[in-house]
């Protein structure tokens, strides 16, 4: 049974799963799931860098991370999310584009599962208002 304080289920960002090693489970869910979006970064992060110890260590990462998760898809009702995402952070006046895209996907991919989202990174979350319980570990 969870921990009267900690939700059932959560899914991590990307930020989480690279630093999963580090972080204390005590301060995630009891469960924890990942975007097929985060995936994707961490398929990326191995050719995203010329250092080849950096390299092994992200294809490391890579495969752990896949070992390990099944992860949630992207879909129709997370589509429609990113939506309601995109408008409440443009609605706070800031950058929905870019370098935040992916980040704001996997919000939205929180958003339509319902489930508190996980983050390194709270600021970057932080004009989403009450659409996600954003938890920054």
């Amino acid at each position: 049974m969870a921990d009267a304080q900690r939700p059932e289920r959560g899914l991590l960002d990307t930020s989480v799963l690279i630093d999963l090693d580090q972080i204390d489970p005590s301060r995630l869910s009891a469960t924890v799931a990942v975007s097929a979006l985060s995936m994707a970064e961490l398929a990326a992060g191995p050719h995203a860098t010329n250092d080849p110890d950096e390299r092994g260590r992200r294809q490391d990462r890579l495969q752990r991370a896949e070992a390990a998760f099944d992860p949630l898809p992207f879909d129709g009702e997370a589509a429609r999310a990113y939506g309601r995402v995109f408008a409440s952070v443009m609605a706070a006046g800031r950058k929905a584009r870019g370098a935040r895209a992916i980040d704001l996907l996997i919000a939205a991919a929180a958003l339509s599962a319902r489930l508190p989202l996980y983050t390194r990174n709270g600021d970057d979350f932080r004009a989403l208002g009450d659409l996600v319980e954003v938890v920054t570990v």
